[in-house]
């Protein structure tokens, strides 16, 4: 008879462990209950990302707070496993990052492995992530009301979708691991400690490029092509906020009256969103009128750039 194999979790204290076990379940269920409230954008769609509180800029799962039966979540700062690889302190390459510069390396080894520019993952980066007091972006980021963590704060199905699929780094990190069953599904006493590496900036970084590949791949394939640094990252970050199909709807003919109203509302409110629906006509309009807006100020890859 042979014995199981060690969780994944063994080496952590029990309390460290209790707690991560407690949250995964805490997470799963506002996933669903968001997805619940919320739909989807279609087909390969990614959840949108939580919201980034020094901005103002709310996500879809705020709505969360609405329905979930105990909102009193609060975040965890706490890292889990230790981080993958070492973030240099000295300045990596061309990339001009500010309090941020340690994680230009990393930035840079995860665009030259996916075929990106460095400066539109940092721009992601920058819209999703919170900061902490002295401008550097928060690794430990996590939304009280939703599952989304991490510098590119991604919701757990949409960080257990990319562990799971071939080719992504990712999925290499699991494998090594051992936390993927022969099928390539995780397996369930892996769970928390995937999910923790969303705190680990080396793992959040690579995954976002991945993400982000994968995203213009699919657009490229429905004909929707990005040419140039601006309008590459505005494509991989509208994928990346509003999941694939919602991102195809808003580049091509724009999304419905319905569903636009619904995303509108959940960022800015109700009555705000009421107000800008009124002015522009139409509830379509006005989501694409602020949304363009969030993005023309937010992802600016040349900021990111040194003279």
């Amino acid at each position: 008879m042979t014995s199981a194999p060690p969780s994944p979790l063994a080496p952590l204290p029990p309390s460290v462990r209790a707690d991560l076990l407690y949250r995964a379940a805490r997470f799963e269920l506002d996933s669903r209950l968001w997805q619940a409230a919320l739909g989807t954008g279609g087909e390969g769609t990614a959840p949108i990302a939580a919201e980034r509180p020094t901005s103002g800029l709310l996500r879809l799962d705020t709505l969360i707070e609405a329905l979930a039966a105990d909102d009193r979540l609060q975040p965890v700062l706490t890292p889990g496993p230790a981080p993958l690889a070492s973030v240099p302190d000295q300045p990596g390459g061309p990339l001009r990052l500010g309090a941020n510069q340690a994680l230009a390396p990393a930035l840079e080894r995860a665009a030259a492995r996916t075929g990106l520019d460095p400066a539109m993952l940092a721009s992601i980066i920058d819209a999703e992530a919170a900061r902490r007091r002295d401008g550097s972006w928060d690794p430990a980021s996590r939304n009280p009301r939703s599952s989304a963590a991490g510098l590119g704060q991604f919701l757990s199905g949409t960080w257990i979708d990319e562990a799971r699929r071939p080719g992504s780094w990712l999925n290499g990190i699991a494998g090594e691991r051992g936390w993927l069953a022969r099928d390539g599904s995780l397996k369930p006493e892996a769970r928390p400690a995937l999910l923790a590496l969303r705190s680990d900036p080396t793992a959040s970084i690579e995954a976002i490029a991945d993400h982000a590949a994968a995203n213009l791949r699919r657009l490229g394939a429905r004909g929707i092509a990005s040419t140039g640094r601006a309008e590459t990252a505005r494509a991989a970050y509208l994928a990346h906020h509003l999941g694939l199909g919602d991102a195809m709807r808003h580049l091509g003919g724009g999304l419905g009256d319905d569903r636009a109203g619904r995303l509108l509302a959940a960022q800015v409110g109700g009555a705000a969103a009421g107000r800008r629906i009124a002015a522009a006509g139409s509830a379509a309009g006005a989501h694409r009128a602020w949304l363009d807006h969030y993005v023309d100020q937010r992802i600016r890859p040349g900021r990111f750039v040194a003279a």
